[in-house]
């Protein structure tokens, strides 16, 4: 994903110093410990720096265009940049658990990379169970983590406040977003079909647009002092290309090249994900094909035909191609929302790289 290397990797470095300390820390607690600091010091490691990248670009868009010097210190924003890859880092620990998921980014998850932490060690018990506990447990010391630096990068700025209330936010929304995941792949039996689409775009929006993107940017332009309109912009244009991004995952997660998302083609469909490119394959369905679907949706042990199979009934109902159709619409309505904004022309057009990096992508 394109953008200047320079603070990246200023944000990748500032997360290494963070993460040494927490070990060292750790290490003077035992052994136990340490292995458990060092797994949230595996869950960094890799990603596109997506939620950072936005963040300070983000900022820079209403640094370009202020009256006065920036209230904020580069140091400061890249810890907050850093804080978020953090919190990004337990949502992933978190959604792996329940999702089941085996891999992340071609590596073991979390649940199952502490599961061989168990085995290895020789210890007693149930090393799955120890796993998946131990996962629970490594998530929220992630949270901790990114609380910890947000605070230490933000003491003593004019700014925090309205950047803390930005960060509040986004982990409200995005742990409200995943309960409404989990709840969809229950709840959609209840609702009606033509319902399960705008339910499916309700999960998108809190569990990962927010997040991924829209309050990023707003936690970026809040550290340079936004004012409303300003942040009503980003946040417009955010969560347009937060759905679009959203959607392309869900395209990724059906029929992407498990050589380069990382993870195995078909996952969601293994997993049961109720997205809106499966709403709409149910829509253009025959009952006794939707029950079909339904049935074989959320089944682990679907082999590579199984899955081939469905892939050709979602393109055959054009579901794939009305999804296509809504990301396209959702980064044109994203481009009307920085029309006339106060913000500064080169971290506009940086921002519309970035959008264009995160909605076509291929991993």
């Amino acid at each position: 994903m394109p953008s200047s290397p320079e603070p990246i990797e200023a944000v990748s470095q500032r997360l290494d110093k963070f993460v040494s300390e927490q070990i060292s820390y750790a290490s003077s607690l035992g052994e136990e410990a340490e292995k458990m600091a060092r797994a949230g010091a595996s869950s960094l490691r890799g990603g596109k720096r997506l939620r950072a990248r936005f963040l300070l670009t983000g900022r820079r868009a209403v640094e370009e265009v202020a009256d006065t010097a920036p209230l904020a210190t580069d140091g400061a924003a890249i810890g907050v940049a850093a804080a978020l890859e953090i919190f990004q880092a337990a949502a992933l620990v978190h959604d792996d658990l329940i999702d089941n998921s085996d891999t992340r980014r071609g590596q073991p998850a979390a649940h199952r990379a502490l599961q061989a932490t168990h085995l290895e060690a020789g210890w007693s018990g149930d090393a799955e169970a120890f796993g998946r506990s131990a996962a629970i447990l490594l998530g929220d010391l992630l949270v901790a983590w990114s609380d910890d630096l947000l605070e230490e990068s933000l003491d003593g700025l004019p700014t925090a406040g309205p950047t803390r209330r930005q960060y509040a936010q986004m982990r409200r929304d995005v742990t409200i977003g995943q309960f409404l995941d989990v709840a969809e792949e229950s709840a959609y039996a209840v609702h009606d079909d033509d319902a399960h689409a705008e339910r499916a775009l309700r999960v998108a929006s809190y569990k990962s647009a927010r997040y991924s993107i829209q309050k990023p940017l707003q936690i970026g332009a809040a550290l340079a002092g936004a004012d409303e309109s300003q942040l009503d912009a980003l946040g417009r244009f955010g969560h347009d290309i937060g759905m679009a991004f959203q959607l392309r995952d869900d395209v990724l997660g059906v029929f992407g090249d498990s050589a380069v998302t990382g993870k195995p083609s078909g996952d969601d469909l293994r997993e049961g994900k109720r997205t809106v490119l499966v709403a709409y394959a149910r829509e253009a369905l025959p009952d006794d094909r939707r029950a079909d679907l339904d049935g074989m949706l959320g089944d682990r042990a679907l082999d590579a035909s199984q899955i081939r199979e469905l892939q050709r009934a979602i393109v055959a109902t054009g579901a794939l191609e009305r999804t296509e159709e809504l990301i396209a619409e959702y980064e044109r309505q994203a481009e009307d929302a920085l029309d006339g904004a106060h913000l500064g022309d080169a971290a506009v057009e940086e921002l519309r790289v970035l959008a264009r990096a995160a909605t076509r992508r291929s991993s």
